[in-house]
């Protein structure tokens, strides 16, 4: 799992690429967390999901666990580009009732 952060204006956006998956879940949290510490004062976290070949439940559980780190610094966050698979998991989640699908 590699985590690639940018910042455009007030959005920082976070693509994952490779498997979420248990077995790279805790390099990713701990990246992703680095960055919603850094990053505080942002308006708005998009995780851009494009370059993820698989997601498990430990996927799901990585994107709440960030949503509700980012929640605490009051900055809303999104999900981008996932695949016709991923959007299926997310959507049988429930996770898009507490982030929104861009």
């Amino acid at each position: 799992m590699k985590i690639c952060a940018q910042k455009k204006g007030n959005i920082l956006y976070i693509r994952l690429v490779g498997e979420l998956d248990e077995h790279n879940a805790a390099l990713a949290r701990k990246e992703a967390d680095r960055l919603a510490d850094e990053n505080a004062q942002i308006e708005r976290a998009v995780f851009d999901l494009s370059e993820v070949s698989f997601m498990d439940s430990t996927g799901i559980g990585f994107l709440i666990g960030r949503y509700k780190k980012f929640h605490r610094y009051g900055v809303p966050v999104s999900v981008t580009n996932p695949s016709v698979a991923t959007d299926r998991i997310l959507c049988m989640s429930g996770i898009y009732t507490l982030m929104s699908k861009i």
